[in-house]
C-alpha cells in the first residue's frame, strides 16, 4: 500500500488545509482508505469526514453503521450518515449511486471540502472496463474511470486504483482494521459479481499485475479521447444548435466525428445519467438521421424524444404530449414509458418480461405500439380472445400507465405479447423451438 501513500503525499500533495470527504461503506476497501488517511493525519493535520450511506437492503446495515460511527468517534473522525428510505428507479444500483453522490455533494458544500475520495481499486477498474467493452460505450467510457477527476470546487480522487483487492485485504489483516462483508457481492445475479468471480481470476492467473496494464490502457484511452474531444468541440456548434441536429452539416463530417458528435449530444442530454447511454442509443440516433424517411421519431431513456423533420433532428425533453406511438422492433427499442425492449440470443428468465416466438407462427416485422380501441389477444393456454382493456383491469394497471403501455404486434396487427403482463398463444416454452426472444426491462 506504499504506492497509495506515495500517491497521496507526492502526487496529490495533501496539506494541512485540505478537507476530505471519504465515502465509506464499512467494507474492507473503504476502511483501508480511511485508515491510511488517519495515519497521514498524524504528520499532516488534514480534516477527514467519513460519509456513510445505508442502502437499507440488508439487515446488518444498522449494526455496521453503529460500528463505523463508534470507530470514527474513537479515532476523532467526523461521521456523517444517511439512510435511503425508498427506491423508485428500476435500476437499483444506478439510483443508489445517484443518491449517494448527491449526499457527498451536500457534505462537500457543508464542510467546504476540496476532496471527495472513494475506495475504487485496481480490480474495480478491470471489471468496469470489461463490462463496458461487452455492453458498449464511448472511448472515454471504455477507459473505466480516472484516478483524479477535476470538478469546479473539488477533486474526486480514487487513491486505491494502484492496488488490488488482495493487497487491500492483506493490509486490513495486518493492521487489524475492522470491516464487514456484503454477502450480496457474491451473488451471480449482479453483472459485476460475475465478472469478479469468473473473469478476474483468469486474468490474474495470466499475469498477477494485470491491473497495472489495465490502468495504463485506461490512461491511454483518456489521452486519445481528449484529443478527439478537442476536434469535436471545434465543429460541434455548427452541427448542433437550438436542440437540433443539422443533418446536412452532420453528413459533411467524417464518420468518426459523426459518432462522437452524437455521443456528445447524448452526454449533454443525459448529464447526470451517463450510465444510461450506450452504443445502441447511438445507433438509434444514427439510423434516424440516415433514414430515408423525411419525418420520423425515436425514443430515448427518461422520456426524451428525437423527431426528424426534413433537414433537422430535434430533441424534445418531455413526452407529456405523446398519446400514441408505433415503433418497428428490429433488435432494440426505448419506449416512452422509460422501459426497453431488446431482442436477445438467450435468456434464463421465463416470466412475463420475456417473450419467446417462432417466426413461422407470425408475420414479420414486429411492431410495438400503444393500445387501440377493441384490442384483443389470444392468451397462452386459453381458448378465444380477451380484450386488452379487461387484462389491464385484471392486473390493476392505472389509467395513466395504460396510455403508453407497449403492445407488441406482428405486421398484420395480431397481438403477440403484452410486455410485463400477459403472453399470447404464440409464446413458446423454453423447451420448445423459438428463434425470437424479446426481453422487457
Amino acid at each position: 500500500m506504499d504506492r497509495v501513500v506515495s500517491f497521496l503525499l507526492d502526487d496529490l500533495k495533501l496539506n494541512e488545509n485540505d478537507v476530505i470527504i471519504v465515502g465509506v461503506s464499512f467494507g474492507p476497501d473503504s476502511m483501508a482508505l480511511l485508515h491510511i488517511l488517519k495515519e497521514i493525519r498524524k504528520t499532516i493535520p488534514i480534516k477527514i469526514v467519513c460519509s456513510h450511506v445505508n442502502h437499507n437492503v440488508r439487515r446488518a446495515s444498522k449494526k455496521e453503521k453503529v460500528e463505523l460511527e463508534n470507530w470514527c468517534l474513537k479515532n476523532d473522525i467526523v461521521f456523517e450518515s444517511m439512510v435511503i428510505e425508498k427506491y423508485s428507479d428500476d435500476n437499483f444500483h444506478n439510483e443508489a449511486r445517484n443518491i449517494r453522490y448527491h449526499f457527498f455533494e451536500e457534505l462537500l458544500e457543508k464542510y467546504q471540502a476540496n476532496y471527495l475520495m472513494t475506495a475504487h481499486h485496481g480490480d474495480d477498474l478491470i471489471e468496469t472496463i470489461l463490462m463496458r467493452l461487452v455492453r458498449g460505450s464511448t472511448l472515454r467510457g471504455y477507459s473505466g474511470f480516472s484516478t483524479v477527476v477535476d470538478y469546479p470546487n473539488y477533486k474526486l480522487v480514487r487513491p486505491l486504483i494502484h492496488v488490488t483487492k488482495q493487497e487491500i485485504e492483506i493490509f486490513d489483516k495486518k493492521h487489524k482494521i475492522p470491516y464487514a462483508i456484503d454477502k450480496s457481492n457474491y451473488k451471480d445475479k449482479y453483472t459485476r459479481n460475475r465478472y469478479r468471480k469468473y473473469m478476474l481470476p483468469f486474468l490474474k492467473n495470466e499475469d498477477k499485475n494485470v491491473h497495472e496494464h489495465f490502468l495504463k490502457f485506461s490512461k491511454l484511452l483518456v489521452q486519445y479521447d481528449d484529443f478527439i474531444t478537442k476536434q469535436v468541440d471545434k465543429i460541434f456548434k455548427k452541427v448542433y444548435y437550438d436542440n437540433k441536429i443539422d443533418i446536412s452539416k452532420y453528413f459533411d463530417l467524417e464518420e468518426l466525428l459523426q459518432t462522437r458528435v452524437i455521443y456528445k449530444i447524448l452526454e449533454d442530454v443525459f448529464q447526470d445519467d451517463l450510465m444510461l447511454v450506450n452504443d445502441r442509443h447511438v445507433k438509434l440516433v444514427r439510423d434516424l438521421i440516415t433514414s430515408k424517411k423525411k419525418n420520423a421519431y425515436i425514443y430515448l431513456p427518461h422520456g426524451k424524444r428525437l423527431v426528424k423533420s426534413y433537414d433537422f433532428v430535434e430533441i424534445l425533453s418531455s413526452i407529456d404530449d405523446v398519446t400514441s406511438y408505433e415503433i418497428e422492433l428490429i433488435d432494440y427499442a426505448v419506449l416512452p414509458n422509460g422501459k426497453h425492449l431488446e431482442v436477445v440470443n438467450e435468456c434464463a428468465d421465463n416470466g412475463n418480461d420475456v417473450c419467446r416466438l417462432n417466426s413461422s407462427d407470425i408475420s414479420l416485422p414486429l411492431y410495438v405500439r400503444t393500445r387501440k380501441h377493441g384490442d384483443a389477444m389470444s392468451l397462452m393456454g386459453m381458448n378465444g380472445h380477451k380484450k386488452v382493456k379487461d387484462i389491464f383491469i385484471d392486473k390493476k394497471i392505472s389509467l395513466v400507465d395504460r396510455e403508453l403501455w407497449p403492445v407488441v404486434v406482428d405486421s398484420k396487427g395480431v397481438i403477440v405479447w403484452l410486455p410485463g403482463i400477459k403472453k399470447s398463444k404464440f409464446n413458446r416454452k423454453k423447451s420448445e423451438k423459438s428463434d425470437i426472444i424479446i426481453r422487457y426491462y
